[in-house]
């Protein structure tokens, strides 16, 4: 996506033949600094406007602010977003696919280690290594950007216009932000992308945060495709200083040329890495659940969409996965897709919290007869108050939520390592049931 924002814009720079020329290879030097041949080594050749291919886009912690901050001395820059491209340019086509820097990677000699520390120990190279690995999909181009950068660029477009999905209030991401439809300069569209905080009633700070930054990411190429020629030149300077990308600049002009046509909207493809949450031995790991993960990766391999649905969370209004459709733009009607709605196929534990006889069973003939496979036994005290369903991975909130609608009772609640059980949820039952 990084390089398709960049290609709209160069394609402008070729107006005049002498003068442009000298200054696209002067861009094409500032894109390629920091590409070294250790990260070429890593990439797959492809012809990138007649075949489909994978890029790596990386958002990193690398800042004015951090590098003069005493906080950060020493720290090596980490890559705060991954986000796996599928890009077909003949189609008209682009999938996000965005990965949880929390994943618990093997990664060889440097040990089982979070998705993100691949940047900070091998830089580039090791990071498409390991993302190919995890994918299983050869990566033939890369794009990096840091926080500094993703401000100018906003900034030089003039702003974005954004259906924000709710309202923001994070102090760690940078304030404030309204929810509803309006036009985000480049610190208001970082503070949407850097939110996490703002989502800890709702699940995984970090799988709504990623899917705020895909938002954007449309947002900004709906903006490029729709700019006049001064607004696109105004920021081909911003992109150059702050995007690094092996691929030359008559590279991205050629796929410039080839993406001309893609609607946002209905041609552009999004989901995240699914896995389940953990708490071990004092820190939050993400665990891929590996069938889905196939699964997802090979419709994306065919060029479907991640999902076969659009995956929209009902209370925020957040998209959480997009199939093209056209109707899920953000707010907080969620009617445009359809809300979480897995098969009702999964293992419950239901346990006894209140004492009452019989309870437990009562609760697992009403899940059974959804189709639920479900384990009763008592809870470890009957002093629980309130009824709860347990569950371990963002997108499973919503059902959590129908669960509790279905016996009747209940609040939906993230675990935060202290529940241990087998199955996709635990319910509890508490004092309110009956």
């Amino acid at each position: 996506m990084v390089a398709i924002v960049a290609a709209a814009i160069l394609v402008v720079c070729l107006g005049g033949a002498g003068v442009a020329f000298a200054y696209l290879n002067n861009i094409t030097s500032n894109f390629s600094d920091g590409i070294d041949g250790d990260l070429r080594a890593q990439l797959v050749e492809t012809d990138l406007a007649n075949e489909p291919f994978y890029m790596l886009l990386m958002g990193t912690d690398g800042s004015a602010e951090r590098a003069e901050s005493a906080e950060y001395a020493g720290d090596p820059t980490r890559s705060d977003s991954i986000i796996l491209a599928r890009i077909d340019a003949r189609n008209h086509r682009v999938t996000l696919v965005s990965l949880h820097r929390d994943t618990l990677i093997d990664m060889g000699e440097y040990g089982q280690n979070k998705l993100n520390a691949a940047y900070a120990i091998g830089g580039p190279a090791m990071a498409v290594e390991t993302v190919s690995k995890l994918a299983g999909v050869p990566i033939s181009h890369y794009a990096e950007i840091n926080f500094d950068g993703f401000k100018d660029i906003v900034n030089a477009l003039g702003g974005v216009e954004v259906d924000v999905p709710m309202e923001i209030n994070d102090e760690d991401a940078g304030g404030h932000l309204d929810a509803g439809l309006q036009t985000l300069d480049g610190y208001q569209a970082l503070i949407l992308c850097r939110a996490r905080h703002a989502y800890d009633d709702y699940g995984d700070g970090d799988s709504y945060r990623a899917a705020n930054q895909r938002l954007v990411l449309g947002a900004i190429a709906k903006k490029i495709l729709a700019s006049d020629i001064g607004t696109m030149a105004s920021t081909v300077e911003a992109l150059s200083e702050y995007v690094t990308t092996d691929l030359s600049v008559f590279d991205i002009i050629g796929l410039a040329q080839a993406m001309q046509g893609l609607d946002p909207s209905t041609d552009l493809y999004s989901a995240m890495e699914p896995t389940t949450s953990a708490y071990v031995d004092g820190g939050w790991y993400e665990y891929t659940n590996m069938t889905a993960w196939k699964e997802m990766m090979s419709r994306v391999d065919q060029g479907l969409p991640p999902t076969t649905e659009d995956v929209v969370d009902e209370l925020s209004g957040t998209v959480l996965a997009s199939t093209g459709s056209g109707e899920t733009g953000g707010g907080t009607d969620s009617s445009g897709g359809q809300t979480i709605t897995d098969p009702k196929t999964g293992n419950i534990a239901i346990r006894n919290g209140n004492g009452i006889a019989g309870a437990a069973s009562e609760a697992a003939a009403k899940l059974e007869d959804v189709g639920y496979t479900v384990d009763t036994g008592n809870a470890d005290g009957f002093d629980y108050s309130q009824t709860i369903v347990i569950y371990n991975y963002a997108n499973q909130a919503n059902e959590a939520k129908d669960i509790a609608t279905t016996i009747g009772v209940g609040k939906a609640q993230l675990n935060d390592g202290t529940y241990a059980f087998e199955g996709d949820f635990l319910v509890v039952l508490g004092a309110d049931w009956g």
